[in-house]
């Protein structure tokens, strides 16, 4: 039998630092340019994301920078670790890529990074990756999710037209964490305060009088509360899989790297549980 061929990892996109906002006291806007994203583009995908790559600190690479170069020949812990954030927004006209990121003072490492970089600094990122777009032909979407998920849900609110029937929720830590969206759409913000994380989204979208019609659903945000939302659409409410967008983008206790390995085997282990359920 042949051998398969070698996976080749593929090429980063490189890209400038063009500036930088704060948009709420925990959310902190970074937008990139630069020559590196003249081929870059993006589908019709509103939950588009990219995997930024930060290297190991104290380890310089060599240029050009190549990962399977770093791969083969340096050790795993000097590897670039991966970060994944939701594109706001891309401008392909002036080739600019807008990322958001959740920021809760030192605490991670994407978080402070934003908060620190300056204009004019090189960023490496690979994808972008995506599977959700609000579906025309739904008679209304639903869309659920904690500050994690709040730039997909703009998107998506942006990406609809005037006058589509929508339900959205965002939980957020409180009403300074609130953003204008581009979109007729309401959105019912829910301040989070000193509850647990999801327990007011859970809270509302169960308390939802849902519209007659076939519904396209975005639910995402910290793992447990998604998985009750999931079994309650899924399970409860009996709405087709392929109807559904929902995947926790990260889990209390656990840093990204940790959830991703995880995460396969936890959404195995809910699905069947809630597969019997059914």
């Amino acid at each position: 039998m042949a051998e398969r061929p070698a996976r080749r990892t593929p090429k980063p996109h490189s890209a400038r630092v063009v500036r930088t906002e704060r948009l709420t006291p925990h959310m902190q806007r970074v937008v990139l340019g630069g020559d590196g994203l003249a081929e870059f583009t993006l589908g019709s995908c509103t939950d588009h994301y990219v995997k930024l790559l930060f290297g190991a600190e104290g380890v310089v690479y060599p240029e050009p920078f190549d990962m399977q170069r770093i791969r083969d020949e340096f050790p795993r812990e000097h590897w670039p670790v991966t970060r994944t954030y939701t594109v706001r927004n891309w401008n392909p006209e002036l080739h600019e890529l807008t990322l958001d990121f959740v920021v809760h003072g030192d605490e991670g490492l994407a978080g402070p990074w934003a908060l620190r970089v300056q204009p004019g600094e090189i960023v490496r990122f690979m994808g972008p990756g995506g599977a959700y777009a609000p579906d025309a032909s739904a008679d209304w979407h639903l869309l659920a999710g904690d500050e994690s998920a709040l730039p997909a849900i703009a998107a998506s609110l942006e990406a609809l037209p005037e006058g589509a029937t929508v339900r959205a929720f965002v939980e957020v830590s409180g009403p300074e964490e609130e953003q204008k969206i581009d979109s007729d759409a309401e959105v019912v913000w829910l301040h989070r305060g000193d509850r647990p994380v999801g327990a007011a989204l859970v809270e509302a979208v169960r308390a939802l009088e849902f519209p007659a019609g076939r519904v396209h659903a975005f639910v995402h945000g910290e793992a447990a509360f998604v998985k009750e939302l999931r079994r309650l659409l899924r399970v409860e409410l009996e709405i087709p899989r392929e109807d559904l967008s929902i995947s926790g983008y990260w889990r209390l206790g656990h840093n990204e790297d940790g959830w991703q390995a995880s995460k396969r085997e936890w959404n195995a282990q809910v699905e069947a549980e809630q597969e019997a359920a059914a």
